[in-house]
């Protein structure tokens, strides 16, 4: 078996920019399209270029029974949170935050930033060590703070353009003449994601984002979810890299540790990238993979004692107390 054979090349992160985006473009260019958002002038959402009142409207209300108001509310309300929400919970019970990995713009912002940070000042955060020799220069530090205030106000004006029609309100910017609130919240919302940006976006993501949170808790739950394994019987391989997977893990995890000291993981593997690349003339391959996990201690929210410890004890009958 030669070596091509036995690596192929890596097309995960190809395959991860696609995905994010063209759902970075979608979340950008969804109120424009009338894709969905909610219309505050109209008080009502827009799907798919349609208005969806649900028939809820104050005078349908007062001329309808309760009973027609009830079944409204259950048909269009209830119902779909009662499907929706077991379906996200689910997928992150297998998978893990896949969502946050593959699609959310969020996390697509976190992974640039880091990696014009990393190439401008030798750090991908400002809460770690600088590498010596790197600094980064005052007009490094000036434009990055610049990208990070564009990419802020991108994300302001985006999230306005779901609760005003689209078009008017970047007509208004364009020509100058946008009214008081709107300007103020694209103000406030621009320092906001501009200091996320800077500052705190891998830390937003452990810590500030409760869909993120909530679907590690139903990830942890699972023994057996899809997550980054480490072959420990090829642990010597690793003797000579720089911590290559540590370094490319936008959430800053310990890559090659348990799984509940990689709670926030996004599933995003450009560990298993870097790992790959590393080991591309090994012709054992990665050490990293993405499967799924066996059940025990490290895989679970909270550990538990173990029913079965060995072949004797599963042997060996209970005894009863007198």
């Amino acid at each position: 078996m030669t070596v091509q054979q036995a690596n192929p090349k890596d097309t995960l992160q190809n395959k991860r920019l696609i995905t994010r985006a063209a759902f970075f473009g979608l979340f950008l260019l969804a109120p424009v399209l009338n894709i969905f958002r909610y219309d505050l002038t109209e008080a009502r959402f827009v799907l798919l270029g349609f208005p969806l009142s649900f028939n809820l409207n104050l005078d349908w209300v007062v001329q309808s029974s309760p009973a027609d108001v009830a079944s409204q509310v259950l048909l269009w309300f209830i119902l779909p949170i009662l499907v929706l929400v077991p379906l996200v919970l689910w997928v992150a019970w297998k998978w893990g935050r896949i969502y946050c990995g593959w699609l959310c713009p969020h996390f697509s912002v976190v992974e640039t930033i880091n990696g014009l940070m990393t190439r401008m000042t030798g750090r991908p955060t400002l809460w770690e060590a600088l590498k010596k020799g790197r600094r980064g220069k005052v007009i490094h530090w000036a434009g990055l703070t610049l990208v990070c205030g564009l990419i802020g106000f991108s994300w302001a004006l985006a999230m306005l353009s779901y609760l005003l029609p689209p078009i008017p309100l970047y007509t208004d910017l364009v020509t100058g003449n946008l009214s008081f609130y709107p300007a103020i919240f694209l103000t406030i919302a621009t320092l906001v994601f501009t200091l996320d940006f800077l500052f705190a976006r891998h830390l937003f993501c452990k810590y500030g984002c409760a869909f993120g949170v909530v679907q590690s808790i139903a990830w942890m739950t699972h023994g057996r979810g899809q997550l980054v394994t480490f072959d420990t019987t090829r642990a010597a391989a690793c003797r000579d890299c720089t911590k290559a997977c540590d370094e490319a893990c936008p959430m800053r995890l310990p890559t090659r540790s348990h799984k509940r000291a990689k709670f926030s993981c996004t599933q995003c593997l450009q560990c298993v990238s870097a790992c790959r690349e590393v080991q591309k003339n090994n012709p054992e391959g990665s050490l990293l993979h993405w499967q799924p996990g066996e059940p025990s201690r490290q895989t679970i929210l909270i550990p538990v004692r173990q029913l079965t410890t060995g072949p004797q004890r599963d042997s060996k009958p209970v005894s009863s107390q007198a």
